[in-house]
């Protein structure tokens, strides 16, 4: 009986899945939905293997920064799109203690940098310089920042971390569908930026063992001789002459003198809830505590989930917070972010003064606020909680998919293009559309600004979600709609993670929405208020890697089916 009731019920939930919208068949579920489950520890990520491989590091008796050092790694050898040596990153964690940081190892301009460097003699900016080849390379930041994070959290030595990540690179991993075909899609790129083959121009198919035994090396250089290789040693020579001879500007200076650095999140809350996220240069978390600080003052889990009046809600609060973003930001290093006045409630209410549920307010009428003062969408994101009680959310990146497209066939992986994420020429778009002014400026030894957002929650004080995801300038409303998800409208994690998601960014004036996902009724009600709605984009917003507490103390994970992620625990 109890297996007929089962079956009847599963048939209910398909029904409706067929009949309705998925933002439709979320609502309806009257159970919650669980994505996996575990009892002690947990890590999500793009990639299965590499999942696998941080969870059993935790097993092995390793913490969550243990996990992090192996998860990270293991996602540069089965995820090169994203993953990386590379590239750079962010790490906000939270320990068994209660204890709070955040960890910036993001990439910066080179000394040889200068404000108009993408410029020609008529001012005209040179897009493709800072998007492909040597001179959109910035100074890698990921080993400064595994070794930064393990040094001071670690308990088990890096050979014993790393040790299943080179067996990983020397015995290969099987091709998913998705990534034969994002591979086979780069192959063209890969031969014309490199002027060479490589293992990454081969044609690939489903099921194909893929081995990186120069990337296998490189990692062992980096397990034996630890930091030093990298920014010292032999690959740091390896590295700068192949950057120079694809008219990088990087030298051995650079990565000699590049460190990674602890930072205060940006901290607030939203209703009973304390968020902790990535402060500048990461513009994720001030964005999303504007947002979500807006939106506390309207009873969106009334109006409903993906309803007009929540989407309009939520989208006039993007449009502000994201004209901000583009005056006030960059590297705190730099210049002074007025972050009290941004986050002040006085501030916020005076931001949506103008908003009105009758209509769109027009990002044309929309500038940054006045104070009174005294990225591609191919990052990657993971979280992690141990058995100890810490929980860590990374996102890392190389920018656009496979970066700059510049690959060293000797160290075995990809440069990043984090260049572009600088205001190469203010009021001039990047590759994500986001518009930047004089704040976010090349300058050298700068870090340059970004969407990363990688977040942890508390409720009652303890503990209660870690997420993140990769998706450009999409990262940070991703991210805030799944907390909402499951604060608001009582989605398990699973369902808040899948949840159909939309986006706004004042520039440009444009609600992205995620084809077939919305009722066609709201998107008529939309456009009928003023609102121009992309919903025909085959594109995903985000793919959300998430951890929640469950009220018994063990975890549900939110592996976001837009990708190949996958969540292991124990």
């Amino acid at each position: 009986m109890k297996l007929k009731n089962a079956l009847l019920c599963l048939f209910v939930l398909l029904s409706f899945w067929q009949c309705n919208s998925p933002q439709k068949e979320i609502l309806q579920a009257t159970t919650p939905v669980l994505g996996v489950t575990s009892q002690k520890a947990m890590v999500v990520s793009a990639r299965e293997e590499a999942s696998k491989i941080g969870s059993e590091i935790m097993q092995q008796g390793g913490n969550a920064f243990d996990a992090m050092v192996a998860t990270e790694m293991a996602l540069a050898v089965c995820y090169p799109n994203a993953g990386n040596l590379g590239g750079g990153g962010f790490m906000v964690y939270r320990t068994h203690k209660g204890e709070i940081g955040a960890l910036d190892y993001r990439e910066k301009a080179p000394l040889r940098a200068f404000k108009d460097m993408y410029l020609d003699q008529n001012n005209k900016y040179l897009q493709h310089k800072s998007k492909t080849g040597g001179l959109a390379v910035g100074v890698p930041g990921t080993i400064a920042g595994i070794f930064k994070a393990h040094q001071k959290f670690g308990s088990l030595p890096m050979q014993s971390i790393l040790r299943p990540v080179i067996l990983l690179a020397k015995n290969g991993f099987k091709i998913t569908e998705k990534q034969a075909k994002q591979f086979n899609d780069h192959r063209a790129v890969f031969k014309q930026v490199n002027q060479e083959n490589s293992i990454f121009t081969k044609k690939f198919k489903v099921g194909d063992v893929f081995k990186n035994e120069a990337l296998a090396n490189t990692l062992q250089q980096i397990s034996d001789n630890g930091r030093k290789a990298f920014y010292q040693g032999d690959i740091a020579k390896t590295l700068v002459a192949f950057l120079q001879k694809n008219k990088s500007i990087i030298s051995l200076k650079d990565l000699e003198n590049y460190q990674a650095i602890w930072r205060e999140p940006i901290v607030f809350n939203y209703k009973d809830l304390r968020i902790i996220s990535m402060s500048p240069p990461s513009s994720g978390g001030i964005c999303m505590a504007q947002i979500l600080k807006t939106t506390a003052n309207y009873p969106i889990a009334v109006y409903g989930h993906n309803t007009t009046k929540t989407i309009q809600v939520l989208v006039e609060a993007q449009r502000r917070a994201y004209a901000d973003r583009s005056h006030y930001l960059g590297d705190p290093d730099f210049i002074n972010i007025p972050v009290d006045s941004l986050l002040s409630d006085a501030y916020l209410k005076n931001r949506m003064d103008s908003f009105s549920f009758d209509g769109a307010t027009p990002s044309h009428q929309i500038k940054h606020g006045n104070i009174q003062a005294p990225e591609s969408k191919e990052t990657t994101h993971y979280s992690i909680v141990d058995s100890y009680g810490n929980a860590i959310a990374v996102t890392t990146t190389l920018n656009a998919s496979f970066g700059s497209k510049l690959y060293s066939k000797k160290l075995g992986f990809f440069l990043n293009n984090e260049m572009d994420d600088f205001s190469a020429k203010p009021g001039t778009p990047n590759l994500f559309g986001l518009i930047g002014a004089d704040a976010n400026a090349i300058a050298p030894q700068k870090r340059m600004l970004s969407s990363m957002t990688p977040t942890l929650v508390e409720k009652d004080n303890k503990l209660w979600m870690s997420l993140g995801t990769p998706g450009g300038s999409t990262i940070i409303t991703s991210v805030l709609q799944t907390i909402l998800n499951v604060y608001e409208f009582n989605m398990s994690m699973q369902q808040a993670v899948d949840a159909p998601r939309f986006h706004h960014q004042w520039l440009p004036d444009v609600v992205k929405v995620e084809a077939t996902s919305f009722d066609a009724k709201t998107i008529k009600n939309l456009e009928n208020k003023g609102y121009v709605i992309d919903y025909k984009n085959p594109s995903s917003i985000g793919t959300v890697d998430a951890i929640l507490v469950l009220p018994d103390g063990s975890f549900e994970a939110g592996a976001d089916k837009r990708g190949d992620d996958t969540a292991v625990g124990f």
